[in-house]
């Protein structure tokens, strides 16, 4: 695990214009002496030492601290975070949801075994680590072996990624170069769900200095490891732009009381439904039930609601007021975490993933009914490996293990909820059916709009609602 602070320097152009350039501090304290000063830039600026700029800062505003936070919003901090575990990553943008930034996608990259994150790094238990090494070892196998079926399977049926005839028929370089990229997503997206969530992965996060002592608050009381050491890094790392707020990056007794009180609750609703192998065997792609509940603001009508889509050519185009003053709570029963974690990159509202499993999903209803027999079979028993993993990490749940998510899989399905106003609702389903959308989340937003339409039937049409045609 590595984790290394990137500092913004001013552009060639900024630098030829004659344009200041300050550390995050300094810019922080500049911005925030506009609230005692009316005198402008210029004035704040004439107080700056240019020979030591890091002085300077008490000079121009002296409450660059955590009496006033939203000060410290105006540190920018950009942050590149090598080597932690696709769950680490998910969780840092359950805790970070408006940072802007980017992770390294399965749907791009192949792993392998190689990558699996050391068992005492991620605080197995000594008595439990031979029987993960080798359950995951095995899922690792189960995924690569699912990378060549399911290319084999593009091969022998072209017509199963979706890809229009006339692109699959054209011998250009060009295009031959396209539909092998293609088809490699097509593999990627169907074989991940076997990849564990202890796999290593990358992220690059720029936010506030505030945003990341509120991380480091909630990494550093945690109670696994690999969080808490990630906790340690930024913290290191945060001193280097922001020295003045990095005093309060530190464990929070309110913030572990609350971490320990989730778990708990998640402990007990794992025990109130016990998993048995033969339910998993049997129903082991749980249905993802849609669920959809709107509030409208008093005097706001479904024909209110249609015509604030009026000047909506793109997702990326206005809409009415109706349509943002309108609460909205959506999800699903059983959603595979692969999905959960592209769902919870959403900016806006809450989400809420209580991490229970349910079942496993493995892209088996991605074969059709016309064929593929082998590979239907193939899938099934390696399926079967999958839901077995995801018992052992129920079981451990239930007998209160916090190490229990490092034996999931990203096949492994859990509730999701998402609670926001209706045009980014709607923005979102667009996004997620649009063209290059993941077939599953595809599917699970156009049910979810389904439910919206029922509602809404005039906003049919309107909604700029994707076929997920391969991009």
């Amino acid at each position: 695990m590595k984790v290394t602070q990137v500092a913004v320097c001013p552009s060639e152009a900024s630098k030829r214009a004659g344009r200041p350039a300050l550390t995050p501090e300094l810019l922080a304290a500049s911005g925030a002496r506009y609230s005692r000063n009316n005198e402008g830039l210029a004035a704040i600026l004439s107080r700056i030492d240019p020979e030591n700029l890091e002085s300077s800062v008490d000079s121009i505003f002296k409450m660059v601290d955590y009496g006033h936070q939203s000060i410290a919003d105006m540190v920018p901090v950009a942050m590149f975070i090598d080597g932690i575990s696709i769950w680490l990553a998910y969780y840092l943008w359950t805790l970070c949801p408006l940072a802007g930034g980017q992770e390294s996608s399965t749907r791009y990259l192949k792993l392998s075994v190689d990558g699996l994150i050391p068992a005492d790094q991620l605080g197995i238990p000594a008595g439990q680590t031979e029987e993960w090494t080798r359950l995951m070892t095995r899922c690792f196998q189960s995924y690569q072996t699912a990378l060549s079926a399911w290319e084999k399977l593009s091969q022998e049926n072209p017509t199963v990624m979706g890809i229009p005839r006339w692109l699959l028929d054209d011998a250009s370089a060009g295009a031959q170069k396209k539909v092998a990229r293609m088809r490699r997503n097509f593999a990627f997206d169907r074989a991940r769900y076997f990849l564990p969530v202890a796999s290593a992965t990358n992220v690059m996060m720029l936010m506030s200095a505030r945003a990341w002592v509120q991380l480091c608050q909630y990494l550093l009381s945690h109670g696994l490891p690999e969080a808490r050491r990630l906790g340690e890094l930024v913290r290191d790392e945060l001193a280097l732009s922001a020295p003045r707020l990095v005093k309060h990056a530190r464990r929070s007794e309110p913030h572990e009381r609350l971490l320990e009180r989730e778990f708990d609750a998640w402990v007990q609703r794992a025990r109130s439904t016990p998993l048995s192998e033969a339910l998993l065997a049997e129903h082991s792609d749980q249905p993802a039930v849609p669920f959809l509940s709107v509030m409208s603001p008093p005097g706001v009508t479904a024909s209110e609601i249609a015509q604030d889509l009026a000047c909506h050519p793109n997702r990326y185009a206005p809409v009415g007021s109706g349509l943002q003053r309108t609460s909205v709570r959506f999800g699903w029963s059983a959603v595979g975490f692969a999905e959960i974690r592209d769902l919870n990159r959403h900016r806006t509202g809450t989400k809420y993933c209580p991490q229970v499993p349910v079942g496993f999903y493995y892209a088996l209803d991605q074969l059709g009914s016309d064929g593929a027999a082998g590979t239907g079979q193939w899938l099934r028993g390696e399926g079967a490996v999958g839901l077995g993993v995801s018992v052992r990490s129920g079981r451990l749940l239930q007998a209160a293990e916090p190490t229990y998510i490092y034996w999931s899989l990203l096949g492994a399905q859990y509730p999701f909820e998402h609670s926001t106003t209706a045009d980014k609702f709607l923005y979102e389903a667009e996004l997620r059916t649009g063209l290059g959308a993941h077939f599953r989340y595809a599917r699970h937003l156009r049910e979810a709009l389904g439910l919206w339409y029922e509602q809404f039937p005039q906003t049919k049409g309107l909604v700029l609602e994707g076929s997920g045609e391969p991009e």
